[in-house]
């Protein structure tokens, strides 16, 4: 089974590298892109059968190492 995790700031964290990515956008000529919230995408490869055990599993995953959930919110995808 697999399994995706987005993690992403959460809404009022500064996110210095999406500003980063605003600029430089800018700088080639993308003048239109007023914000930027850059995050990551992690792919899980989970010997689990079971669709709501896996998610359970992941989403501590997530909250022990994956996502700082103090300044990050994620989401799970399991499929």
């Amino acid at each position: 089974m697999k399994a995706r995790v987005h993690v992403m700031l959460k809404d009022g964290v500064l996110d210095p590298q999406g500003e980063a990515v605003r600029h430089a956008l800018g700088t080639l000529g993308f003048s239109g892109v007023e914000g930027v919230r850059q995050g990551k995408v992690i792919e899980l490869d989970l010997a689990a059968t079971d669709r709501a055990a896996a998610e359970t599993e992941v989403r501590q995953m997530c909250e022990k190492l994956l996502a700082n959930t103090v300044i990050e919110k994620y989401t799970v995808e399991i499929g």
